[in-house]
């Protein structure tokens, strides 16, 4: 902190909807960090409810008031006062801003989804600023904790009172913050290694997968990561059996299997990333995407929002990160401030949106596959509409539909490839599986062929989310959204911003 003497007061805002065992662990992470390293710039945290299920939202003011017995400043911003907070905008702007925020009704003001939710607690921050120039708004995910090793208030605090910036964020580690609809290729590779190992080792041996195998870098969990422009180094990654004290190779196999079906909430048992110490932590670089759980931003940073909410896509972060970068440029920044994500706790599995667990075990991503492929082309469409264009020219609809056409047949041609990769490694994996009688009758066979059939129910051709990719008019239906919501995006920002400085923004989009 040399040269730094004032403090930030900081202004966290955590989005949850139906997760009392992750605001839990979230909460206690944050708890922890003020026990270690005394944050003295003060910090008032909103937890921004939006869960459907009355006795989770039970939860989550019972942790509000738990945490506020042990010294945090925590408030629960529920469902009636957020609806109160958005009737408060007038009617001209609360009706341009529909699409920003939510047009859900009072009796129905749940499940708004991730940026609308992010986007409302905005205002519930606004309500709590006292001076507008000495506090820092930072956007956590309730599934994410703060590391223990890291000093985040001081070196955030330092990192704006020494560079002209207005947004700031930090990579994930831990699960990886993808849909596991662009990770099953990769994953199969894993498992198909693992497998065929495990099978030529004596059941009741000492376990051998406690190896120093090299971690996985950026990206190295997604199927088309060449797409980012991340180069994959190597075929597969070994499974480090996460078991301590003697135990044999039976109690490694049933922990793996029984930990397959995580995968499909978006767990991947063996490229999870790791936290990459460095020195220069206060060091910045340019940044690209927004990690929607990890940023935080000054007063002025508040008009960069993460728009598009309603259409409920994936790969939003990626896409607001290129539109602000546009704008920006050198103002929005990177640091090495990574927080742990987990997409399971020891509960339980957790509400997770576009999955739904049924009856008989079967998982259907259907729905999280589907915005995860027009995510991508939202995304892609952007990269490539800033190769020939500005932020002043997205108001061209023809050209817009022509740069969407051009990325819809190259991302579908990506998309088949994957499938066809899938189902491969799937099918002769299925296979495999059959002629192993060692296991014939254990829990571990069984939980194996439940994953394998669950791959063949969300990746086969019969897979919903594959008709809806292959159908030309619902990629007809999606493309028309995507472009109508890019040729209102310099508009939907200028009123936000005028809401969140209380007049006329003229200084949006560059015009």
């Amino acid at each position: 902190m040399s040269g730094v003497t004032d403090f930030y007061r900081f202004i966290i805002s955590i989005p949850v909807a139906d997760r009392p065992p992750h605001l839990r662990n979230c909460l206690e992470s944050i708890y922890q960090l003020g026990e270690r390293y005394a944050y003295r710039g003060g910090m008032t945290i909103v937890v921004a409810e939006d869960s459907r299920e009355p006795p989770h939202i039970d939860a989550h003011k019972a942790l509000v008031a738990e945490y506020c017995a042990k010294g945090l400043d925590v408030i629960h911003f529920d469902l009636p006062e957020q609806y109160q907070v958005l009737q408060s905008i007038p009617a001209a702007q609360r009706q341009q801003l529909g699409r920003v925020l939510t047009t859900q009704p009072a009796e129905r003001f749940y499940r708004k989804g991730q940026a609308a939710n992010r986007n409302l607690s905005y205002l519930k921050m606004l309500q709590l600023t006292e001076d507008k120039e000495r506090t820092l708004y930072y956007l956590v995910d309730s599934d994410q904790l703060f590391l223990p090793e890291l000093d985040y208030f001081h070196h955030i605090n330092q990192i704006f009172q020494t560079n002209d910036i207005a947004m700031l964020t930090g990579k994930l580690v831990g699960d990886p913050p993808v849909s596991p609809a662009v990770m099953a290729a990769n994953f199969l590779d894993d498992v198909t290694v693992f497998l065929h190992e495990i099978a030529g080792l004596a059941p009741q041996s000492d376990c051998q997968f406690h190896r120093d195998t090299p971690l996985p870098g950026d990206a190295a969990y997604h199927d088309m990561a060449n797409m980012f422009g991340f180069k994959q180094q190597v075929d597969h990654f070994d499974y480090r059996c996460p078991l301590t004290g003697a135990h044999d190779h039976t109690a490694c196999l049933a922990t793996f299997a029984g930990r397959l079906q995580a995968f499909f909430f978006g767990e991947h048992l063996t490229r999870k990333t790791a936290f990459q110490p460095d020195s220069a932590v206060t060091a910045l670089a340019p940044a690209r995407t927004i990690y929607p759980g990890n940023y935080i931003v000054n007063f002025e940073g508040l008009k960069y929002i993460i728009p598009f909410g309603h259409l409920r896509l994936r790969m939003s972060g990626p896409t607001a990160g290129r539109l602000i970068q546009a704008e920006i440029g050198a103002r929005f920044v990177s640091a090495n401030l990574p927080m742990l994500h987990k997409r399971t706790t020891a509960e339980d599995e957790g509400f997770r949106p576009g999955v739904e667990q049924q009856h008989d075990a079967a998982m259907d991503i259907s729905d999280e596959f589907e915005r995860q492929f027009f995510g991508d082309l939202m995304l892609f469409s952007v990269v490539e509409w800033f190769k020939h264009y500005n932020l002043t020219q997205l108001a061209d609809s023809e050209r817009l539909q022509q740069v969407v056409d051009k990325v819809e047949a190259d991302m579908l041609a990506l998309y088949r490839a994957k499938h066809q990769a899938v189902n491969s490694r799937r099918c002769e994996l299925e296979t495999w599986v059959k002629a192993q009688q060692g296991w014939a009758g254990t829990p571990a066979l069984y939980q194996i062929t439940q994953f394998l059939r669950n791959i063949e129910l969300n990746f086969g051709d019969e897979a919903k989310a594959w008709q809806q990719i292959q159908s030309e008019s619902h990629r007809q239906g999606r493309k028309q959204q995507i472009v109508d919501a890019l040729l209102h995006y310099c508009g939907e920002r200028g009123v936000w911003a005028a809401t969140i400085s209380g007049g006329v923004d003229r200084a949006v989009c560059g015009l």
